[in-house]
């Protein structure tokens, strides 16, 4: 079952929940498996539920998370729809531009891999992300451009308001749709299907 994240946590003092302990959301794995799609970038990967290698920083962390070349930022994809050409990505940890050029990993990486598959669509299931470090917005516009001719988004779900203060830093407005309804979503009660219909309804 997906932990239940105690006040402690949403109040920005994270490390009170055992890092280890939280899992990707796994409710939809009767709807999709990445490491059961042949198209995934994340096919045929093996998770050991016993043993915890990866860390941030000091803190160990659960063995579902999926690594992306950074050492701070993980992530699961917890859904893809080729037919609509979307998917819902949840990303943990935190989110390093300044040192780790973290958007490079993500980008070349996941993005790239999707979008030569037909996904333009994105939800970024950010309540995870600890802390966000701006550097410059070239893969973002880059990321943007990619998508924008096939009316191709990028959205921002339930990002904490010191993460989305760093991003304004540097104006990812412009690229990405973040804040206000994104920020008070209750995403775990709907399917994923239901949960893409949603968000589109706010690309106006």
């Amino acid at each position: 079952m997906h932990p239940k994240l105690p006040v402690d946590f949403t109040a920005g003092r994270p490390w009170i929940y055992r890092m280890h302990d939280i899992e990707p959301y796994h409710a939809w794995r009767d709807l999709y498996v990445a490491s059961d799609d042949e198209n995934s970038p994340f096919f045929g990967n093996d998770y050991d539920e016993f043993v915890y290698t990866q860390k941030i920083y000091n803190y160990y962390i659960h063995p579902q998370w999926d690594y992306i070349g950074s050492p701070t930022l993980y992530l699961k994809l917890l859904y893809t729809d080729y037919t609509k050409g979307f998917c819902i990505i949840e990303l943990m940890g935190e989110w390093n531009d300044c040192i780790n050029n973290d958007i490079m990993f993500l980008k070349r990486e996941i993005v790239d891999h999707l979008i030569q598959r037909g996904i333009y669509r994105f939800i970024l299931l950010c309540e995870l992300v600890l802390n966000f470090h701006a550097d410059d917005d070239c893969y973002y516009e880059e990321w943007f451009d990619d998508i924008h001719e096939h009316n191709g988004w990028i959205f921002v779900i339930n990002a904490r308001d010191h993460v989305l203060k760093e991003m304004n830093t540097v104006h990812l407005e412009n690229f990405l749709r973040v804040g206000h309804p994104l920020n008070e979503l209750q995403w775990r009660g709907y399917n994923p299907k239901h949960l893409y219909k949603l968000v589109k309804s706010f690309n106006k």
